[in-house]
């Protein structure tokens, strides 16, 4: 009992104003219909798997330059403009995307796509650190991944209907939605920090800042590790769930099960880690990730399947509302963008890396790929608390 007031309590001492974000990446999140069914939709029109595949790289391709972008215009025209940009770009490229018939076209637009709808996530997450003070951030963060994780999987369900009676309802839809929180943001939601630029702003190369804080690059690149890992879930371990026997209603469950967990437990969880020292907190998440994926390579029977899922889920838990917080109380407020932006990097990297690679790897040998996902999640633990020992002694040299 004491747990669930003191969750409400932390969600009810949130601003307004990021109720209002959070409500408007729940429409935008819940409409993001296309990219779910981008591959059923070309492959139905005719295209080949690979083509279609293709079309859905160039859309992660677009992701990573929108965490770039999206991080520089988030701090130079502030967070509600990227944001209202981003989406009404994100319309007109889906309304585009639903009318062209050749594949030149369809790949340049779902790069497009992939930019558009992406670059407002750097601004939606910097905002979040403007509205919210730093000692609700973790909270604040966590509800933004329950918001996510809950409309994706009722917008998934959405889609399947509409995509039964007109594709083109998908991308109507899709864009509709884009719209809608893009005027929420432009009206509803006050950007502290548009049209303010400071002297920082106007320096040569704002990234430049990002690159040189030591600190965080170390932290980029355990996050790096990590996520390369986190992805392997929806690639490799897939294929391994085959490989044993189980069919693709068992991997489904397996990954259901892992969203299921975050939407019920990762909230009540914050309660009792953001009053804690984050990179602790975030090395320990690391390395429970890299323990659950370890557990895959002995993993024959279904039991041991549910309890890898079951460690990795409790790391993400830890981990991921922890770090959006870091990311958020580590940048100036003048640079919070960029470092949101780079941050999102390091995933859209992984999330082009993590499948090549990985697969490369799990063919050359299945059980010795799963421990080397442990390794690496361990390495991303050990550099998260080095950073740690690299800010102290930064701090003693300035002193």
């Amino acid at each position: 009992m004491i747990e669930r007031r003191t969750l409400r309590r932390n969600l009810r001492e949130l601003p307004p104003a990021a109720w209002l974000l959070f409500a408007g990446t729940f429409i935008n999140r819940f409409g993001s219909f296309v990219m779910t069914f981008l591959i059923l939709y070309l492959t139905r029109r005719g295209f080949s798997a690979q083509q279609a595949g293709a079309a859905v790289s160039f859309y992660g391709v677009g992701g990573v330059v929108a965490s770039i972008i999206g991080g520089e215009l988030t701090d130079r025209i502030g967070r509600t403009r990227t944001i209202t940009f981003s989406m009404f770009a994100s319309a007109i490229v889906m309304i585009a995307l639903s009318q062209v018939n050749l594949l030149p076209a369809i790949l340049v637009l779902t790069a497009l796509a992939g930019l558009t709808s992406e670059a407002y996530r750097p601004a939606s997450s910097a905002l979040l650190a403007d509205l919210v003070p730093a000692g609700q951030r973790v909270t604040a963060f966590a509800a933004l991944r329950f918001v996510l994780n809950a409309a994706f999987a009722l917008g998934a369900a959405t889609a399947g209907l509409l995509a039964q009676h007109s594709f083109f309802l998908l991308f109507v839809a899709d864009a509709a939605t884009s719209v809608v929180f893009g005027l929420l943001a432009l009206v509803a939601i006050h950007d502290v920090h548009a049209g303010r630029p400071t002297t920082e702003d106007q320096g040569p190369g704002g990234y430049r800042s990002v690159i040189t804080d030591r600190v965080f690059l170390m932290f980029l690149i355990a996050m790096l590790l990590v996520a390369f890992v986190y992805l392997q879930s929806y690639t490799t371990f897939s294929l391994q769930v085959r490989a044993l026997g189980f069919s693709a209603a068992v991997y489904g469950g397996l990954i259901a099960l892992n969203g299921l967990l975050i939407v019920l437990l990762e909230l009540p969880l914050t309660s009792w880690t953001q009053h804690r020292a984050p990179r602790p907190v975030i090395a320990a998440g690391f390395l429970l990730v890299g323990i659950g994926f370890s557990v895959v390579a002995v993993a024959h029977f279904l039991p041991l399947l549910i309890l890898a899922v079951l460690i990795w889920t409790i790391g993400e838990m830890l981990n991921s509302p922890m770090a959006g917080a870091y990311v958020a109380d580590r940048a100036p407020a003048h640079l919070r963008g960029r470092y949101q932006g780079a941050w999102g990097l390091t995933w859209g990297v992984a999330l082009i890396l993590g499948p090549v690679v990985g697969t490369s790897l799990f063919a050359w040998n299945a059980s010795g790929f799963w421990l080397i996902c442990g390794f690496l999640a361990a390495m991303g633990a050990v550099l998260v608390l080095l950073s740690g020992r690299l800010r102290e002694a930064s701090a003693r040299r300035g002193s």
